[in-house]
């Protein structure tokens, strides 16, 4: 019991302790160098017109995002927004979240998304709200599917010689759990629960892309398309570059020379570090209903 004690001391505490103190003088002179070259940007002489809005790996939080909405509607001289794309998508009702959030955006200016790699499941619920969906064609599309998983250690626990123990008031209020397998009827309650947002999200993308919903066996069923199938499947509107994006994007905002609203390298580089933290985090503590 002491030794299993020990290992875990060893990987949450010494482990994390030995990375920082290995990799601190890097990640100092990285800040810096960030910092330096945020600094040497310069503003745009004119207010700008256009905003460049990202959406960058596993989606689990708002937060961020709405921030930089919110920031767009708060600037009157901006008359359109490219929303960045690179994906795998996340929890189902962050996801959501930001699927309003960029139809409620597309009602007051043109919103065009464009998939630099990735822009599946969650990724792909929300960018498809956009006024028009361009891709790289190199990137990966689709992947319209939820997942609900849990690892099972049981059988390691019991290795270990560590017992779990706890009370609780409901059939169902342990569903879900990782020290044991799940129950038939837990299991049972979980399948419908994801059959019932897989069938939102079939018919959402129905909806928003204009397809036939009996048809999901097609666009749906988890499958990830190259941009070229998508295309065909009519998933996304374009194949292109992403300079002919930001030209299509002026046209649809009538904008005749781009100013443009976007973070700083630095600020890209925080906020994904912050992601990646966060999604560590929501996987030790628990689990969640996901797109993906």
């Amino acid at each position: 019991m002491w030794s299993f004690i020990q290992k875990i001391f060893k990987a949450l505490v010494i482990a994390p302790l030995d990375f920082i103190t290995k990799y601190f003088k890097s990640f100092v002179l990285l800040l810096i160098v960030l910092v330096f070259f945020s600094a040497k940007e310069s503003a745009p002489s004119e207010p700008p017109n256009l905003a460049k809005l990202y959406l960058n790996g596993a989606i689990f939080n708002t937060e961020d995002f709405d921030k930089e909405v919110d920031k767009i509607l708060k600037t009157p001289s901006i008359k359109g927004v490219l929303l960045l794309i690179d994906s795998p998508g996340g929890a189902v009702s962050a996801s959501v979240e930001l699927s309003e959030k960029i139809a409620d955006l597309k009602q007051k200016m043109p919103v065009l998304a464009y998939a630099r790699g990735v822009m599946a499941s969650g990724s792909y619920y929300a960018g498809m709200q956009a006024s028009e969906v361009y891709a790289s064609k190199a990137s990966l599309i689709g992947s319209i599917g939820v997942i609900f998983s849990s690892a099972n250690v049981e059988n390691l626990l019991n290795k270990v010689g560590v017992a779990t123990q706890g009370v609780h008031a409901g059939e169902y209020k342990e569903i879900g759990t990782f020290t044991r397998a799940w129950k038939p009827n837990e299991k049972d309650f979980l399948q419908n629960l994801v059959n019932e947002q897989y069938q939102m999200f079939v018919n959402d993308v129905a909806k928003a892309r204009k397809l036939n919903a009996k048809d999901y066996k097609d666009f749906a069923e988890g499958k990830v398309f190259s941009a070229q199938n998508a295309l065909k499947l009519k998933l996304i509107d374009k194949i292109s570059t992403i300079k002919q994006a930001q030209d299509r994007l002026m046209e649809l905002s009538k904008v005749k020379k781009a100013y443009w609203l976007e973070k700083s390298p630095m600020e890209r580089f925080i906020e994904k570090a912050t992601q990646s933290a966060s999604h560590i985090i929501t996987q030790a503590l628990g689990y969640q209903l996901l797109m993906r």
